[in-house]
């Protein structure tokens, strides 16, 4: 007869008599904990050695649990500095364009901005194409990733049309976002989205703090102001990060 694994310290005991059922219950009980507060969204859970000490599995199991509650969205593990519990998810309307520290804040939440690239570049095809200017002309380009609580919720690639925002390269975009000086600046007529899933390039997961497996919601989005085509941007947002919504009014009577 099989043995009856080991019960875990805690609320909730574990008895179930295969491997298997050792790391579904390691599961249970880190969700038990997160459900219950004891631990907070974005706190720093036990390492897998401790969790391997108290739960009295092997790390193997530990590690299974863990993994599978990551790509769950429950947790967010950050190579080099842990395990933690993932935040809400962010709740989002896609097709308004809004500033997100304004979402954020609504949300009673914190939001910085990481600036990783600002500078003047040559225009490629693709760009060309969008902004509606000469192929190999001089264009402004931002990579920006937007946290919230410290977290990364959004890695925002960005080409400006200098004429329409000729002081793009000299703001402070960890005080105000490309969003919301561009709305002031330049207010937009017209918009175009295209949305997909995608799984983010290795530069883009490590700025995310994601893995190259785990799906991303892609929107690109082209903003005008009458005829001009001001900015071409591409949003990326891990998708066990976001949650969409929308609300429509019926035009009927």
């Amino acid at each position: 007869m099989a043995k009856t694994p080991k019960a875990f310290s805690g609320s909730l005991a574990i008895d179930r008599p295969d491997a298997q059922a050792l790391y579904i219950g390691v599961k249970e009980m880190i969700l038990a904990r997160i459900r219950e507060g004891k631990w907070l969204p974005q706190q720093r859970i036990p390492s897998e050695n401790e969790l391997v000490a108290e739960f009295g599995v092997s790390r193997m199991t530990v590690h299974r649990a863990l993994r599978e509650l990551a790509q769950e969205g429950e947790l967010t593990r950050v190579q080099g500095s842990g395990t933690f519990v993932a935040p809400p998810k962010v709740q989002s309307s896609i097709f308004e364009i809004r500033n997100i520290a304004d979402e954020i804040a609504e949300r009673g939440q914190k939001h910085a901005a990481r600036l990783v690239m600002l500078e003047q570049v040559r225009a490629s095809p693709e760009v060309a194409d969008a902004l509606s200017v000469e192929l190999g002309c001089f264009i402004y380009y931002s990579v920006i990733v937007h946290t919230e609580n410290e977290v990364p919720v959004q890695l925002e690639e960005r080409h400006v049309n200098p004429e329409m925002a000729p002081d793009y390269l000299t703001q402070n975009y960890a005080v105000v976002t490309p969003n919301s000086y561009l709305s002031r600046i330049a207010p937009w007529t017209r918009a175009e989205h295209e949305i997909e899933a995608v799984l983010p390039e290795n530069w883009e997961a490590k700025l995310l703090a994601v893995s190259r497996s785990d799906p991303c919601l892609q929107i690109r989005r082209r903003t005008w102001v009458d005829q001009v085509a001001v900015t071409t941007v591409r949003l990326l947002v891990p998708s066990r990060r976001l949650r969409i919504k929308s609300e429509q009014n019926s035009t009927r009577r």
